[in-house]
């Protein structure tokens, strides 16, 4: 079992009551008459969030209020395992299975720190899993977001593509997965011709990440992620500001690994390929250019508009080869763009699709399991922002509007019609600390995305 969370309860185990602002009245009616008036000296509401400890008469904890929301979410006590003194803790109150799956699983989550290159000695308070709840899926679903926090807080020094791919090869090994890597100049001998123009600017080779588990026989699902270890923005470059969090860049990476992990720890009946085009956009003198011209391994052409928008080149010769492939799913992650933040904010990734069943089901289980989406259109009417006088293609379009459609439309040209495809543009990170959602690399759509596979290849998880 994953650590701070229990089995079983133990003698000393803290009764945990889960309390609504509505409830409280029955709640201190039923109580004794010094608990009843100890709660309220506290001044505790039951607002979502609050805790009122209960003393026992030797002097230890004899009960905690927890106060909720009348729905309970993944969050709703994730504010605990910090808050309250290190021990275990136990829910008194018979929550349904998906509810008690969720609150564990916030309540893990809540206990993350990246502690590579500074120790903590911070405690954490246990929980005991609830009667009803799936521990195998928590830990799961935990496992999966720490490792994508860890690769996105890792900076580049220690996480460029060479490590990256390691990271891959790693997971691979632990799940009997298959492992390959294309690497510098041999991205041109085998048609990449992106993936190497913009990496090939440092001094760590850029390469391109494969990963495949599962049966032959199964539905395809192939996960593509973007894997800009670092991004400078290249000769058109970023300002500092722009720059500091640009070790993140990779959080598309990391997160078509999270769901890798997810999908091989649970057994899912698909056969799984995962394709991670990983570089550094360096500056060098040999790096790409503004206006230059670079083909793609499809075959179109693609006028440099802006070396600042090198996500989706090496996104668009890792879609063309997967979906060579005829996927029954094919799914890509990418910090992508600003324009994406400035409509949805940090905390909402943009969805879009071209399969309306498919995205609808991606919303439907973003909501479900408190892990949202927001869908945006692949609208045609600015696909000749994309036109190029010499090219086929221009990478980045002036004038400053609907940046985050532009980028999924330049990224379906690569994408067959008949593909059910959809483009995630996530953040990849919680800019301040949040009960269950520490400062920093975070996982975005898993739970979702994971429900989604599930639901139409596999047994429900």
């Amino acid at each position: 079992m994953i650590d701070h969370l229990l089995t079983a309860a133990a003698a000393d185990t803290v009764p945990l009551t889960l309390v609504t602002k509505s409830g409280l009245d029955a709640w201190l009616a039923a109580a004794s008459p010094t608990d009843a008036a100890w709660v309220k000296r506290l001044g505790f509401k039951a607002a979502p969030g609050a805790t009122a400890i209960l003393p026992g008469a030797d002097g230890q904890i004899a009960r905690v209020l927890a106060g909720v929301a009348d729905r309970i979410d993944i969050w709703s006590l994730a504010g605990l395992p910090g808050s309250l003194p290190a021990g275990s803790y136990a829910i008194e109150a018979d929550l349904d299975a998906d509810t008690a799956t969720a609150v564990a699983t916030g309540w893990v989550l809540a206990t993350y720190q990246f502690t590579r290159y500074k120790k903590s000695t911070k405690e954490f308070a246990s929980l005991v899993l609830p009667a009803k709840a799936d521990g195998a899926a928590v830990e799961r679903f935990a496992r999966a977001a720490f490792m994508v926090r860890d690769l996105v807080n890792t900076p580049c020094e220690d996480m460029g593509p060479p490590q990256l791919a390691e990271a891959a090869q790693n997971l691979a090994a632990e799940f009997g997965a298959t492992f390959s890597a294309i690497v510098g100049d041999d991205l041109l001998t085998q048609n990449y011709p992106m993936i190497h123009a913009v990496g090939r600017a440092a001094a760590r080779e850029p390469r391109l990440i494969e990963l495949r588990w599962g049966d032959a026989a199964h539905p395809l699902v192939t996960l593509v992620g973007k894997g800009v270890c670092f991004d400078t923005g290249g000769l058109d470059i970023k300002p500092s500001t722009g720059m500091l969090l640009m070790k993140k860049d990779m959080g598309g990476a990391a997160h078509a690994l999270g769901l890798a992990r997810l999908i091989m720890a649970a057994q899912l009946p698909v056969r799984l390929r995962v394709l991670v085009p990983a570089v550094e956009n360096s500056i060098a003198g040999n790096a790409f250019r503004p206006m230059d011209i670079i083909p793609t391994r499809k075959g179109l052409t693609v006028e440099i508009g802006n070396t600042d928008a090198e996500g989706r080149l090496i996104l668009c010769d890792a879609l063309t080869e997967a979906d060579s492939e005829k996927p029954a799913l094919l799914l890509d992650f990418a910090t992508l763009t600003g324009a994406a933040r400035v409509a949805l904010g940090p905390d909402l990734p943009a969805l879009f699709s071209n399969n309306d069943a498919l995205a609808s089901e991606i919303l439907a289980a973003g909501t479900a399991k408190d892990d949202p989406l927001w869908r945006l259109p692949l609208w045609q009417g600015y696909r000749a922002q994309l036109d190029s006088k010499i090219a086929d293609l221009n990478n980045a379009p002036g004038g400053g509007m609907a940046g985050a459609i532009t980028a999924a439309l330049y990224l379906e040209q690569f994408v067959s019609k008949d593909t059910v495809w959809a483009h995630v543009d996530l953040f990849s990170w919680n800019q301040s600390n949040r009960p269950g959602r520490p400062e920093g690399g975070e996982a975005m759509t898993l739970r979702a995305m994971f429900a989604v596979i599930a639901n139409r290849f596999g047994s429900k998880q």
